[in-house]
């Protein structure tokens, strides 16, 4: 097969055909581990904040993709969540309780305006300079960023001791990326990833039947204003929801979390609906070795890239404890088991 570039082989995949080789993407890098790979000196705060804008420059993370060989390059925007921020081992930040408890809180519920051009300031600049990697927007949607800020014990009650406080904060999130996702889906990116957890690895937080109540009509609008392949990412299992998901119109699920969903299972009832991406141990890629990975990223690639339809990508993100060799021999297994025919 000619030998596609990034952004076609990424493409192709997530329209569940058979690209030259099984792609690799991974949407967040940390900004440590990616300074341990490529040697450059530690950041000026030593707290990562995940929401912040600016953990890299566009100069870094051409570099950072270029060296691993990954598929794609990923621009970041999320509105804010009023919640406790905590700095865990080796700076990396972590969420503590929400603060919107009750109705009063609401006055802390301000996020900025999407409709500002402001806001998406840098885009346009990442949408020239990306090359041939497949440019990917990232963000929250609604029910990830209310959760957080209402704590999840917050939210738990709630629901069912005050629902309108529930539905306002929701409304605000999902209002908010209702816009965001109609303004980026317009600028040339080549994928929308949503990034909102929805499960336990026992099953989804709420159940299906509330989740059909009131999250999916919330999340039908913002799916109205997505013209381009919608990823999902989701940690835990959703396969009680995943026909609702997928009925939203979604091109592709991440990171099939290991110990959550069996991958094999996954391929075999929804391979041709939806592209798998992810499942690859983020165990083993922090504590196990390189030969370990290259077992790991073989196994997956016989199992879930049979006919296309599948993105080799960490279970989750790559994080800073994972080990830079053990990054190093992903990227060369992908290279060595990927290419089609497989």
């Amino acid at each position: 097969m000619e030998q596609m570039s990034s952004r076609e082989r990424v493409l192709a995949a997530l329209r569940r055909q058979q690209p030259d080789r099984v792609p690799w993407c991974e949407f967040s890098i940390d900004r440590g581990l990616a300074g341990r790979l490529m040697g450059w000196p530690p950041p000026a705060s030593s707290v990562i904040d995940i929401d912040a804008k600016g953990t890299y420059t566009l100069e870094q993370t051409l570099a950072v993709a270029s060296f691993l060989g990954v598929d794609n390059i990923t621009w970041g925007l999320r509105a804010p969540v009023f919640t406790q921020k905590i700095a865990g081992q080796d700076g990396r930040m972590f969420y503590g309780d929400g603060l919107i408890k009750t109705d009063a809180d609401l006055d802390l519920l301000r996020l900025p305006d999407p409709h500002d051009d402001a806001l998406y300031a840098g885009a346009e600049e990442f949408l020239k300079k990306k090359g041939d990697f497949a440019a990917c927007f990232s963000t929250r949607i609604g029910i990830f960023p209310t959760m957080l800020s209402m704590g999840m014990d917050g939210f738990a009650i709630a629901l069912y001791e005050n629902r309108r406080l529930v539905e306002t904060v929701m409304d605000a999130y999902f209002d908010w990326a209702e816009v965001v996702a109609e303004r980026v889906c317009g600028m040339g990116f080549d994928a929308f990833v949503s990034t909102d957890d929805h499960a336990f690895n026992t099953g989804p937080f709420l159940s299906p039947a509330t989740w059909r109540e009131l999250i999916i009509p919330r999340y039908e609008r913002v799916a109205r204003q997505i013209t381009i392949p919608w990823v999902m990412h989701t940690d835990g299992n959703v396969l009680p929801i995943l026909d609702d998901l997928i009925g939203l119109g979604i091109s592709g699920l991440h990171p099939i979390e290991k110990g959550a969903m069996d991958i094999r299972r996954l391929k075999r009832d929804y391979g041709r609906r939806i592209c798998l991406l992810g499942n690859v141990d983020l165990n083993i890629l922090g504590l196990g070795t390189p030969e370990d990975v290259d077992a790991e990223v073989k196994w997956l690639i016989s199992v879930a890239g049979p006919g296309g339809g599948y993105i080799v990508s960490a279970g989750n993100s790559l994080p800073n404890y994972v080990q830079p060799a053990n990054v190093l021999a992903m990227a060369h297994a992908v290279k060595k088991y990927g290419a089609y025919p497989l």
